[in-house]
């Protein structure tokens, strides 16, 4: 059994542009997994290992989560390189959900940007603790600094330097290592050799004051360093480290490396920091809930003797067929074990198991609980449990964004509407962000997603993974229709046919749920008296969803709906299932004006960067959006511009944007809420609807 104490799996996330796949390819060419470094962008036409896919290598960016393995010393790395796009948010969650340990990379000019605070929020979900990489130190404007500043007031962290950068810019030389007070230097063209001296005299008092506030930070997590800080006694560096380390697992305290990847600095410190402050499978606790004890929280541990619980975090299809992306919990599985898929009930055998090194592949026979593994011909979904069969565990499912964007897709020709749907099917099965539905009126298929570049991805790949050329239409916006008021109702559904008819009278209220209300309908049952019978009550419920499906205003979804049922009647003959739920839905209809609905419409959080001397037109720009400005900062002659716009007023942003900022400009933008149109939009696009519908009924 191999020494799970000597296993990190980790993965690597970061705002888009922060040097995330720069800093993993690094770390494989460190490690010996490759013995050449190839760039993002790169010269010579090879690209980054861990972006496998000629769009990723095209477009300079990571899409999927690239997941590979490698050693350090004598440790086991299970490495994954997420997307820093928000358009892929799901690559992250799912990669987050199976981690111990994460790098946050923060980029040493722009600090702290719109999408680290996402990705922040994502490891707090899933109780990750991380390091921070504060990358690019060669770069003008590098500042540590004010990072680790951002970092404790934008995140709330508790950070505290572990190696400080010897020099800045295009002078950076290497780094100082706190914890042992020692210059390190990166020799050689690749920075392999490495180099540990004395601190240079002019950085010793930076470094004694850098280190005072280091052993403060961690004194914390120990008792016998806080004695030791309290009467000025220099602690040995096993007992900092050991010290720091508490304050990474329990997350109260972030340990901050630096360097340049791209550099070639830096990044043997991290990986050590990695091994020495990253919990391994052993000091992470994980918990399934039991089916056959009403979802009861049960406690896995790493024991290979134990009932085996895996869960399938990530889908692929690949050259070789679907290729599944497992976790192991508890228990190990070997080639050729049967196992059982706890939401579908099925049994399958293992028909081969291998550690996934970005797009290639090495078999291996066995796998024991901590391991991440890639399994082939298994079918399943992206969020599955599979166990040996003895315990009926599932592990709680991750967290999944609702889309905010849709796109009318249709193949050019006949002959490719096998593949198309081919396509379709595969990427939903991947992506439980990618949306595919078809339009009752129009007869369209409508795909929905994160954002224009996701659903501009997944048309490019139908494009060349299945040879099918796609017909576009034009991309709309989720809108959602809600209530804003309470309305009472009161409703008899009535029908006679011959033989038994059908008869139910509802009545109740709907009302708004508040704002911070975590699901979107809420239905309450206070029937007393039994004036509907018990096996009426859950039918009421079905009607309402039925009817929320589909408001009248616009025709869409309606959220934020409390559903209460008070009063009713029966018939002793007439009365059915099937009545109740008629009843339900048509006093939803009948009483939805009373209500006062109001649409609303995707606000996206938009951060733009761009040199001061464009911020009048910028912020000029975002108004024409019906923007609202939240916040400019400035910074080294850039200004960053923080606000909120609704979606539909954002499509061809960026095509503005350079045209304004003579290409300097830069934004990224994510969903932040649903929030009510203004009235004179709203009438607007309530005539547009109707019109339609009359144009569709003719």
């Amino acid at each position: 059994m191999a020494d799970l104490s000597k296993i990190r799996n980790i993965g690597i996330s970061a705002h888009i542009d922060s040097g995330k796949t720069t800093l993993s390819e690094r770390i494989l060419y460190y490690t010996g997994k490759i013995h050449a470094i190839h760039e993002v962008r790169g010269k010579d036409g090879v690209g980054a290992k861990m972006d496998s896919m000629d769009l990723e290598r095209e477009k300079g960016i990571t899409i999927q989560s690239a997941a590979t393995y490698c050693t350090w010393g004598d440790y086991s790395i299970n490495l994954i390189d997420t997307p820093g796009h928000v358009d892929f948010t799901v690559e992250v969650e799912r990669a987050l959900r199976v981690l111990d340990g994460a790098v946050l990379v923060l980029c040493s000019v722009a600090g702290v940007q719109s999408q680290s605070i996402t990705v922040d929020r994502q490891m707090r979900r899933y109780s990750v603790p991380r390091l921070a990489f504060i990358n690019k130190c060669d770069r003008s404007g590098a500042n540590p600094d004010r990072v680790i500043e951002q970092l404790r007031e934008k995140l709330q962290h508790n950070p505290a330097f572990v190696t400080y950068p010897i020099g800045l810019e295009d002078k950076l030389e290497g780094v100082i290592d706190l914890v042992n007070m020692k210059a390190i230097y990166f020799d050689g063209p690749s920075g392999d050799d490495i180099r540990t001296e004395e601190i240079p005299a002019n950085l010793m008092p930076k470094a004694k004051d850098l280190r005072r506030h280091l052993i403060e930070v961690a004194a914390d997590h120990s008792d016998a360093l806080m004695e030791k800080f309290l009467m000025d006694e220099e602690p040995t560096a096993e007992e900092l480290t050991a010290a720091i380390r508490l304050g990474a697992i329990s997350m109260k305290m972030t340990p901050v490396f630096c360097g340049s990847a791209y550099k070639n600095k830096g990044v043997q410190t991290l990986l050590d920091g990695v091994t020495r402050y990253l919990p391994s499978p052993n000091e992470v606790e994980n918990h399934a809930l039991d089916r056959d004890q009403n979802e009861e929280k049960v406690t896995l541990s790493n024991d290979d003797n134990k009932p085996l619980v895996m869960l399938a975090f990530k889908l692929e299809d690949g050259k070789y067929g679907q290729l599944t992306y497992m976790r192991l919990y508890q228990g190990k599985v070997d080639k050729g074990d049967m196992i059982y898929n706890i939401a579908t009930g099925k049994k399958v055998k293992v028909p081969r198991l291998a550690r996934m090194h970005s797009s290639e592949m090495h078999d291996i026979e066995s796998a024991t609980s901590g391991d991440i593994v890639a399994m082939f011909g298994v079918e399943c979904a992206s969020g599955d449990t599979f166990t040996d069969g003895t315990v009926n565990y599932t592990m709680t499912s991750m967290f999944v964004p609702e889309p905010v964007i849709e796109l009318a897709v249709a193949p050019k020709d006949k002959a490719g509407q096998v593949n198309f749907s081919k396509a379709l099917n595969r990427f939903t099965k991947e992506d439980p962000t990618f949306r595919v539905t078809r339009d009752e009126e129009s007869g369209e298929t409508i795909i929905k997603g994160m954002g224009e570049l996701h659903l501009e991805i997944y048309i490019e790949r139908i494009k060349r993974e299945y040879q099918t050329e796609v017909i576009v239409g034009r991309p709309k916006v989720a809108f959602r229709e809600t209530i804003s008021q309470r309305a009472d109702f009161n409703y008899t559904h009535k029908k006679q046919t011959g033989g038994s008819g059908q008869y139910a009278r509802v009545g109740g209220y709907f009302e708004p749920l508040p704002p911070d209300a975590v699901e979107s309908y809420e239905f309450v049952d206070d029937i007393v008296g039994g004036v509907i019978p018990r096996e009426y009550v859950p039918a009421c419920d079905k009607g309402f969803r039925e009817a929320i499906k589909e408001g009248t205003l616009i025709g869409q979804p309606v959220v934020g709906v409390r559903a209460t049922i008070n009063d009713g009647n029966t018939h002793p003959v007439d009365s059915s299932e099937q009545a109740f739920r008629t009843a339900a839905l048509m006093s939803f209809r009948e009483v939805y004006n009373q209500c006062k609905p109001v649409i609303l419409e995707p606000i996206m959080k938009l951060e733009v960067s761009a040199p001061e001397e464009f911020q009048g037109t910028v912020i000029g720009q975002i108004n024409q959006r019906r923007g609202v400005i939240m916040g400019t900062t400035t910074d080294a002659g850039y200004v960053v511009i923080e606000s909120e716009v609704p979606l539909s007023e954002m499509f061809g942003y960026s095509t503005d944007l350079r045209s304004v900022t003579q290409g300097k400009g830069e934004f990224s933008m994510e969903f932040e809420k649903y929030q009510a149109v203004p009235r004179n939009v709203q009438e607007e696009m309530v005539k547009e609807y109707q019109k339609k519908r009359a144009e569709g009924n003719k």
